[in-house]
C-alpha cells in the first residue's frame, strides 16, 4: 500500500534558482507562477460552484497547492528585488 501525504510544508515549495538568473528572468518566472496560481484558483472556483458535494480533504490539498505556487512566485520577486538592490549598490560603490 502506498503512503499518501495529506499536508505539505513550506519546505516543499522551496525551489532555488541558479545564481546566474537575471532580474528579468526572475520576474518572468514570478509572473508565470502567479498565472499558474490564478488558473488553478479559477478552476477550483468553477468546480466548487458546479459540485453538489465538495470533498474537503481534496479541496484543502488543492488550496495548499495554490499557496505553494503563490509562495514560489513571491520568492522569485524577493530574489529579483534583492538582486536589483545588490546590483545598484555594487554600481554605486564602483562610481
Amino acid at each position: 500500500m502506498s503512503e499518501r501525504r495529506e499536508s505539505y510544508t513550506n519546505a516543499d515549495a522551496v525551489q532555488y534558482v541558479g545564481t546566474d538568473a537575471s532580474v528579468h528572468e526572475l520576474l518572468n518566472e514570478a509572473t508565470e507562477w502567479m498565472q499558474y496560481a490564478t488558473g488553478v484558483t479559477e478552476l477550483l472556483s468553477d468546480l466548487v460552484h458546479e459540485a453538489d458535494v465538495v470533498n474537503c480533504r481534496r479541496m484543502a490539498l488543492a488550496l495548499e497547492a495554490v499557496g505553494a505556487i503563490t509562495r514560489l512566485g513571491a520568492q522569485r520577486v524577493a530574489q529579483a528585488h534583492a538582486m536589483l538592490h545588490w546590483e545598484q549598490a555594487k554600481a554605486a560603490a564602483q562610481a
